[in-house]
């Protein structure tokens, strides 16, 4: 596409009608991963869009900081900030990797996503890793990011052993 114009025309042919002209320039300046969020929350809001406002925290806000507010807008909470890492896995690993992370995924509850089970895995590697070096601030740590995952009835349980084995 040959223009941010063009892009919106394509993407939005109905509301672009609607876009005064002046609001297509001021789209224009913010770019298109910005435009792209704001759409979102046009979409949602519809007619009740405050577009002078969100174009304002567009031309102010760094992209992720803008995206990231635009999330809070339409989810109503703040999401963690999150990176990619990137790593070469060789083919002889992957299956491994692959199984932990779908085996994390069976026990935390499916709907978690892969960066999570992930987590899991490795905060269940530290903790045992842990034991050996004598190091409980980390194992006291995996162990309350595992405790906090157990249904309810499952973390009475808990405490009750916990309870039995102290007295």
């Amino acid at each position: 596409m040959k223009s941010f114009d063009e892009f919106l025309e394509r993407r939005f042919p109905e509301s672009r009608r609607k876009l005064p002209q002046q609001a297509r320039r001021e789209l224009k300046e913010v770019g298109w991963t910005k435009g792209l969020e704001l759409a979102k929350l046009a979409r949602r809001n519809g007619k009740d869009f405050d577009c002078a406002t969100w174009l304002h925290k567009a031309r102010q806000m760094p992209t992720e900081q803008f995206k990231q507010e635009i999330e809070k807008e339409l989810t109503g909470r703040e999401t963690e900030r999150w990176e990619i890492v990137y790593f070469k896995l060789y083919k002889s690993q992957l299956q491994v990797v692959e199984q932990a992370i779908e085996t994390a995924a069976l026990m935390l509850g499916t709907d978690k996503s892969r960066g999570y089970c992930l987590e899991m895995v490795c905060a269940d590697f530290l903790a045992g890793a842990n034991l050996e070096n004598e190091n409980p601030e980390i194992l006291l740590q995996s162990a309350l990011r595992f405790f906090k995952f157990l249904p309810h009835e499952q973390r009475q349980n808990f405490l009750h052993h916990l309870s039995e084995k102290a007295s």
